[in-house]
C-alpha cells in the first residue's frame, strides 16, 4: 500500500526526512525536510544492463535499494522530475523528484552476496540507478499492476546555451 510516506517499513518511510550530504547546498545536515526520497523506483531493464556492466548475470533489486521495479519504459532514469506515475486499477500516483544517483550503500550489499563485485556497482549504475519519488495520491500497487507515465507538458530548459554538452 502506497501511504504518504511511502510503504510502511522502508527504510526511508516518512512525510519529511533529515536533510542529507545530497542537498547540503540548501540546507545544513540534518535540517527537517520534505522527504521526496520516500521510494527508489528503478527499471527491470537497467538492472539487467547494471548487472551485466557488472560481470553478473543477474542482481537482486533488493541489493539496491529498489522499492519498485518497472518494465517497459526506455530510459527510465532520465524521465523529467515531477512526471508522475499512476496506476491504471487503484490510481495510487507516485510524483518523480529525480535521477537517483549511485552511491556506496548498495556496493556494500552487492559485496555480501557476490564477493569481489560490490566496488563495481557505482560504475556500472551511472545513469541506470532510477529515480527518487514520493507518494502524491494512496492506494494499492502490486506486483503485475499497469503504470501510466505522464511527462509535464513543458519544454526543456536550456538558459545555459548548451554548457553541459558533451
Amino acid at each position: 500500500m502506497a501511504v504518504f510516506g511511502g510503504f510502511a517499513g522502508e527504510a526511508h518511510f516518512g512525510v519529511t526526512r533529515p536533510s542529507c550530504v545530497r542537498v547540503k547546498s540548501q540546507h545544513v545536515q540534518g535540517t527537517t525536510i520534505n522527504n521526496v526520497r520516500q521510494l527508489s523506483v528503478m527499471s527491470a531493464e537497467e538492472i539487467a544492463q547494471i548487472a551485466e556492466k557488472m560481470g553478473l548475470e543477474d542482481i537482486d533489486p533488493t541489493l539496491l535499494g529498489a522499492s519498485l521495479i518497472l518494465e517497459g519504459i526506455a530510459d527510465f532514469t532520465h524521465v523529467p522530475p515531477s512526471s508522475r506515475l499512476q496506476s491504471d486499477t487503484t490510481g495510487a500516483t507516485l510524483m518523480i523528484d529525480m535521477e537517483n544517483r549511485p552511491c556506496v550503500l548498495p556496493g556494500r550489499e552487492i559485496e555480501m552476496e557476490h564477493e569481489g563485485f560490490g566496488a563495481k556497482f557505482k560504475p556500472a549504475a551511472v545513469g541506470r540507478r532510477g529515480v527518487t519519488a514520493s507518494v502524491e495520491r494512496e492506494g494499492m500497487l502490486k506486483v503485475g499492476d499497469v503504470m501510466r507515465l505522464h511527462i509535464p507538458d513543458q519544454r526543456a530548459w536550456s538558459p545555459l546555451g548548451g554548457l553541459f554538452d558533451t
